[in-house]
């Protein structure tokens, strides 16, 4: 058996089978080996991460009945507050001013960890008249440890350099650098007003070390609690649970590296099925032979197997070792987004690189194989016989069937994993029933009189061969298909999250105004020549019922309706229409007092429509309203927008802020000059430059377009070397075909033109297939996957038209290459002992 592997690796008969074997694990392992230190990452600081074994989280102060049953049930526990704001420093040292997020801490703040500052001292709460701040509040305002900053009405002292705070969030990236305060200094701040978005978080601890009884009875009292009291805004995280938010950024990029691997997994099964069977016919002579001097069909059985598992074992080993080498490529990458340490990568990814690969080569490289062994020894003076058989084929399906419930479960996301092989699936029927159906034309639509030579011998060359047209063309398609939806991921999906800004959009958000601050804050923007801001009131509310009917999550299927009834939402009233609103419902009526304007999308989300009423809980008041039109809303515009708006100048019976969205002026330091002389004037307000916060977020984008990229560079090089598999499964057919056309006459020129034009129609037949393919299945996934809107693109027909008609003819001249130039003689004798 070891011989006959060595020859046959010498011969290079398994070659190509081998590096697909290898790319195909090494994608794979790569992705599970970094989602598995994450994993293992959250996993070990998940107390810490949370703030407790429990937390209860809520937009409003935290229900005295949760804090009254930690208090029965013995349990440390501690409040925070979270809210961005502004920070500033003296006019002395410069008057600078930054976004921050601010955290009210108790004094029992950290339950779990410790608080560590860059001097190395592990501390809690800051004391009073004092905050712990992170160093980018120290560069931006360019101030030092000991120096006052100023927030809202307050002046504090900074006490310290934060240099890992255990509960911020998995140490992920956050946007905004923390300033930490005690919570007795939150009132002499200001900040907090009745229009303001906090985010309260009420964390308890047990006694023990664990998540013990106690903490799991607080936990399940507190969810009976929130049923049967039925707490709006209010959620439960737990040990369990987690927090889906601190890993956002990373499970997008996971769930497209997933996509990646799936596809490469796909590509390589292709392959894999190709080099086999191409193994499989070049060894049929062989086999029969060894038939005729006595060999049992078990022992051949039983060599080629041993043989196929020891070639599966080997490379699946050295795709596992590629794969761990790659995913440390992933963590350099994606290094803003992991700045963790994450522990040593556990024994699953080996063993699923190993049984991925060991599942490749046995699932759809054997089956082929095995039929070596049933080759009767008449084939030796009959080549016709033993040829593999229909069996073979269910055989094959049942692979593909395993090894798509295999990736579907091994997927980060169902619908991922469902949608690419199931669309695989369905694809290969697809280009098989099309393939077969233009092979059956062909001899209709290039007749026999007047149709060139070459063009006439090529198709009548494909028409004589059905089955096999119709497997190169399924094959050719299929890779052709994943390289496609490669391109389209990469150019579309990405390039929609790199959407440029309006040339024009605002590049300033300021919130928290109050009504009294608004003469003068205009003021400052006209003084400064700001034109054209938008001006809205912005008023919180939440939805309490629909037609009268109280609202409750658990009537809504879909998880974002669940979200959007769960929170409160941005209110706003106006008696015109904003310009980046455009009605697709419905009458705009100005002064209405009854009526209210709904974004179609949320209409869309809740099953609202014209004429029915929305009751909305404002600060107490309960406000009823009909709606009697539906807006469509860009919210790429980067203009300031709501779900719901009404048709009215003035709402004075409820509790009001404002929100301001302008383009800052574009003099040298003009921009700094306003935004200083604004956040001085009006302490309390938040001012967001959302052009520093863009750039954040493209440059996380920018990390995870590499990582991809990365990736994408081994699923490239499996889609060529399916192409190349396809094409050198048709050599020795070729060869043959070729050799009797020369000896009867046929000069090498002829041969050559139908070589190219038989290559170039089935490649540009699979490009075409391909195409309308991956047209369909982008679509699936960026309905159900990724949730981007997709639009139908003519330039991917004629690009995969083209690009497959060129990289067949390329794969096919690899392959074939020397065929037509050796001798007559040499290519019957050749094509005879193959």
């Amino acid at each position: 058996m070891g011989l006959q592997t060595w020859r046959d690796a010498r011969a290079g008969e398994l070659h190509l089978l081998v590096l697909a074997l290898m790319l195909a694990v090494a994608a794979v392992c790569a992705v599970a080996f970094l989602s598995d230190r994450l994993d293992q990452g959250l996993r070990r600081d998940a107390a810490q991460l949370l703030g407790g074994d429990a937390v209860v989280a809520s937009d409003q102060p935290t229900p005295a009945a949760v804090r009254e049953l930690a208090d029965k049930m013995r349990l440390r526990s501690v409040q925070t507050l979270n809210f961005p704001s502004m920070a500033r420093a003296n006019e002395d040292q410069g008057g600078g001013s930054r976004l921050v997020a601010v955290k009210a801490v108790g004094s029992t703040y950290p339950l779990r960890g410790s608080l560590t500052l860059k001097d190395g001292r592990q501390v809690g709460a800051p004391a009073a008249g004092t905050v712990w701040v992170d160093p980018g509040v120290l560069s931006a305002l360019g101030l030092k440890v000991g120096d006052p900053v100023l927030l809202g009405d307050a002046t504090l002292k900074i006490a310290g350099e934060i240099a890992n705070e255990p509960d911020r969030g998995a140490g992920f990236m956050n946007f905004a650098p923390r300033v930490m305060l005690a919570q007795s200094d939150l009132a002499a701040t200001a900040l907090i007003q009745p229009a303001s978005r906090v985010t309260y978080r009420f964390a308890v601890i047990g006694p023990d070390q664990g998540q013990g009884t106690a903490v799991q009875q607080f936990t399940a009292q507190t969810r009976q609690q929130m049923k049967d009291g039925h707490w709006r805004g209010v959620r439960l995280e737990s040990l369990e649970t987690g927090r889906p938010e601190m890993r956002q950024t990373l499970d997008r990029a996971t769930k497209f590296l997933n996509l990646v691997a799936l596809l490469a997994a796909l590509l390589a099964a292709i392959a894999v099925a190709l080099a086999a069977r191409e193994f499989a016919n070049r060894h049929l002579d062989d086999c029969a032979m060894l038939r005729v001097l006595g060999q049992p069909q078990r022992r051949l059985a039983w060599v080629f197997t041993l043989e196929f598992a020891t070639v599966g074992l080997v490379a699946s080993t050295i795709g596992v070792l590629l794969g761990f080498l790659l995913h440390y490529g992933f963590i350099a990458l994606l290094a803003g987004l992991i700045s963790v340490d994450l522990p040593a990568p556990g024994i699953w990814p080996v063993l699923l690189g190993l049984g991925m690969g060991m599942s490749l080569l046995l699932g759809f490289g054997l089956p082929p194989v095995l039929q070596l062994a049933s080759v009767p020894p008449l084939r030796v003076i009959r080549r016709e016989l033993g040829r593999p058989k229909v069996g073979s084929i269910a055989v094959l399906l049942a692979g593909v069937m395993g090894f798509a419930a295999v990736l579907t479960a091994l997927s980060a996301d169902w619908r991922l994993g469902l949608v690419a092989t199931g669309g695989f699936a369905v694809a290969l029927g697809f280009f098989a029933l099309l393939a077969y159906g233009a092979v059956l034309a062909l001899r209709r639509l290039v007749p026999q009189a007047g149709a060139p030579r070459w063009l006439l011998l090529a198709t009548r060359q494909v028409a004589a061969r059905p089955a096999f047209a119709v497997l190169q063309v399924g094959s050719l398609s299929l890779g052709l298909l994943a390289l496609a939806l490669l391109v389209l991921m990469r150019t579309d999906l990405i390039e929609s999250w790199r959407a440029a800004t309006p040339v024009n959009a605002p590049d300033r958000f300021v919130i928290n105004i109050q009504p009294e601050q608004g003469p003068g804050f205009r003021a400052n923007l006209d003084g400064a020549g700001v034109k054209d801001y938008d001006w809205y009131p912005m008023i919180r509310g939440r939805l309490v019922a629909i037609n009268g009917e109280a609202i409750q999550a658990s009537r809504f299927t879909e998880e974002r309706a669940q979200r959007l009834v769960e929170r409160e939402f941005n209110l706003s009233h106006s008696t015109a229409l904003p310009s980046h609103n455009q009605l697709s419902g419905g009458k705009w009526t100005p002064e209405e007092k009854e009526g209210v304007s709904v974004e179609q999308g949320l209409a869309d989300q809740l099953g609202l429509k014209l004429g029915d009423t929305m009751r909305f809980d404002i600060a107490g008041v309960l406000v009823d309203s009909k709606i009697t039109s539906l807006r469509k809303v860009d919210w790429g515009s980067m203009r300031v927008n709501f779900f719901v708006l009404y048709p009215r100048a003035d709402m004075p019976e409820l509790p009001v802020s404002y929100i301001s969205a302008y383009r800052s002026p574009t003099g040298e330091g003009a921009a700094t000059a306003l935004d200083r002389k604004l956040v001085n004037a009006f302490p309390n307000l938040t001012l967001i430059d959302v052009s520093a916060e863009l750039q954040q977020v493209q440059g996380v984008l920018e990390q995870v377009i590499m990582a991809v990229q990365l990736l994408f560079a081994v699923a490239l090089a499996l889609g060529v070397v399916v192409l190349l598999v396809a094409a050198v499964g048709s050599r020795d057919a070729r060869t043959r075909e070729f050799a009797l056309m020369r000896a009867f006459g046929a000069s090498s020129a002829l041969m050559a033109a139908v070589q190219r034009a038989e290559l170039l129609g089935l490649g540009a037949l699979a490009g075409l297939l391909a195409g309308l393919a991956a047209q369909a299945l982008g679509w699936a996934l960026t309905h159900y996957a990724f949730e981007f809107e997709w639009q139908f693109k003519p330039w991917v027909l004629i690009g995969t038209t083209i690009g497959g008609a060129v990289l067949a003819q390329l794969a096919g001249w690899w392959a074939l290459r020397g065929v037509l130039q050796r001798p007559v003689v040499q290519t019957l004798r050749e094509a005879d002992t193959n």
